[in-house]
């Protein structure tokens, strides 16, 4: 009888003294995927035209001048460009240098969903589920590595809502400073922050005239919560507005609204810059995108909708489930919160289209994709859903991992390699006897990879012997034809969708900018790129040239084509005289 009540005894023992992982151990596996994710690929892909333009057009050796280009080149508030900045200064103007800042603000971001999840539902699942849901998700890891503001957007904005909830569960003045701050931070990082701050701050000043807010402050009291003994003593009081608002929280919403209110002078100096493409796209399309955007990521699209519906099956049953078994009051409170933010941070972008403000692209929304993330990990593991709820959260970050995973091994799923495309180009003439006409998205990125390229200016003719073109499909139906009398098709390469004509000719010729301009392979805007040492002839001189010509008289003798040939020279001589004067001066 003894025997067998000391053999459960010394199991019990011998289970307690067994090794037990810490409490975050499952928080750390998350940040080191999400680290690994971002990382690892870091310099996989080319940059493109956006990415590019930063270091070509924007950044500058001074503060100043990087400023000023901000106001009159971007659409964007200027905090990731002040940190580009300070990164280019330090590290230089590389792809993995100026995609660093995303990469190591989008890992933070984990562990800042992972809070998310605790402080809306108390709950470890949730937290779990947030967070891995965030670091596998291929929206988020697309932003990640992208030497863009969106990166710095998505962490300063789930940033944002962590310090709400802490604010509106408990609203010390230490809480509502961090959220003051933090919400101001993600104003100065994306304009379209202020549709996510926006219901924060409806929720923080009115939170007593909503009931489903209501959670720990005692009815009708504005006071912190028990941990913060200050609020039962006199020296921490608040006076509360007859709104329902304390004094500190409209002290921080003010600070917020006024940090709004300062940029939008900024928002309308820069007047939309290259936003125009955002209205010429269909609005039913970019509204189909925004869900596929987060299902599959920004370049998805060539997955198809059936790989979308696959993805989203895990999602959809998840939430199915999850609702049909009932939340508990804390997880309804918690889904409607991120509900009622996600909702914001989507809908009130559609209405300002009906307004006449169409800045409605979808990759402006990847913010609000962090209260959608959190919405979805509060249902899918309800307490009440029990293992099958786990489940599906497991199988929804399965299917993020595997389309993450597939973007990194599939060319046609990433940026236009833009990289290939100019290790190409270099097999050319040299850079001082070629042409080069691309589509607009292709200038900055080819300016990057193939300095000191540059724009050739309007009305100018140059003499090169080699026109390379360069564009993507759909292709015109002229495209490998020679744009210009004397040229010949010499190769034809496809870099990953990427087209490359080159033509050359057995002696330099003149080509007009406009002949260059008007024969591209796509129907896609077109630019002309040069290199310094081209020679250019302004239209003045090209006019001279041929005026001449037209006047000078060919006679049948010998020495009549001899003086005209003399002539002919003399004016070539005069004009390069004179290209030197310009260049002297």
């Amino acid at each position: 009888m003894s025997a067998a009540v000391a053999a459960p005894a010394a199991a019990h023992e011998t289970a307690a003294r067994r090794p037990r992982l810490p409490a975050w151990w499952p928080l750390a596996a998350l940040t080191l995927l999400a680290a690994a994710l971002r990382l690892s690929t870091l310099d996989l892909q080319s940059f493109w035209y956006d990415e590019a333009f930063t270091p070509v057009h924007v950044l500058s050796a001074s503060l100043g001048a990087t400023l000023r280009s901000v106001l009159h080149t971007e659409n964007t508030p200027p905090l990731w460009y002040v940190i580009a900045w300070a990164d280019s200064r330090v590290l230089g103007t590389g792809e993995v240098a100026l995609r660093m800042p995303s990469a190591l603000v989008g890992i933070a971001t984990v562990p800042v969903a992972w809070a998310i999840g605790r402080e809306l539902t108390a709950r470890r699942a949730t937290a779990i589920a947030a967070a891995a849901f965030v670091a596998v998700n291929p929206l988020f890891v697309w932003y990640s590595q992208e030497a863009r503001a969106y990166g710095l957007f998505v962490f300063t904005s789930a940033l944002a809502m962590l310090c709400f909830l802490r604010a509106l569960q408990s609203a010390t003045s230490r809480r509502l400073t961090a959220f003051a701050v933090t919400a101001s931070l993600a104003l100065l990082s994306h304009y379209f922050a202020a549709f996510l701050v926006a219901p924060m701050i409806v929720m923080l000043l009115f939170r007593r005239r909503l009931p489903w807010l209501r959670r720990v402050e005692a009815a009708g009291e504005c006071e912190a919560s028990p941990r913060a003994t200050l609020a039962k003593t006199g020296t921490d009081r608040r006076s509360a507005s007859p709104e329902g608002a304390c004094l500190p929280a409209l002290v921080a919403c003010g600070a917020v609204v006024l940090v709004g209110l300062a940029l939008l002078p900024l928002a309308s100096a820069q007047g939309g810059h290259g936003a125009q493409w955002i209205g010429e796209w269909a609005l039913a399309s970019r509204l189909e995108a925004i869900p596929q955007y987060y299902l599959t990521g920004y370049s998805g699209s060539p997955l198809g909708h059936g790989i979308e519906l696959l993805v989203a099956l895990p999602i959809l049953a998840g939430l199915g489930y999850g609702l049909w078994s009932v939340l508990e009051p804390a997880e309804e409170h918690g889904a409607l919160i991120a509900l009622a933010i996600a909702a914001c941070g989507v809908l009130l972008p559609i209405l300002l289209v009906a307004c006449g403000l169409d800045y409605l692209a979808p990759r402006n929304l990847v913010a609000a994709m962090i209260p959608v993330s959190a919405l979805i990990a509060v249902v899918v593991t309800a307490r009440r859903a029990g293992r099958a709820g786990a489940a599906l959260a497991a199988l929804i970050a399965v299917a993020g991992l595997a389309i993450t995973i597939d973007a990194d091994l599939s060319p046609r799923l990433q940026r236009g390699d833009w990289r290939g495309v100019a290790k190409v180009l270099r097999r050319g003439a040299p850079a001082g006897e070629r042409v080069i006409t691309t589509v607009e998205l292709g200038a900055a990125p080819l300016e990057y990879y193939l300095p000191p390229l540059h724009n050739l200016a309007e009305g100018t003719t140059v003499r090169v012997s080699e026109i390379d073109e360069t564009g993507y499909s759909p292709l015109k139906a002229s495209a490998g034809n020679p744009p210009a009398p004397g040229f010949h098709l010499v190769s034809r390469n496809d870099v990953n969708g990427l087209i490359v004509y080159r033509f050359v000719s057995p002696i330099p010729r003149e080509v007009p900018e406009a002949s260059l301009r008007r024969h591209v392979i796509t129907e896609a805007h077109p630019e002309v790129l040069v290199a310094p040492g081209v020679l250019l002839l302004p239209a003045s001189t090209v006019d001279q040239i041929r005026h001449d010509a037209e006047r000078a008289p060919i006679r049948g003798t010998l020495g009549g084509r001899l003086e005209h040939v003399h002539q002919m020279r003399v004016t070539v001589a005069q004009g390069l005289d004179l290209l030197d004067r310009l260049a002297l001066s």
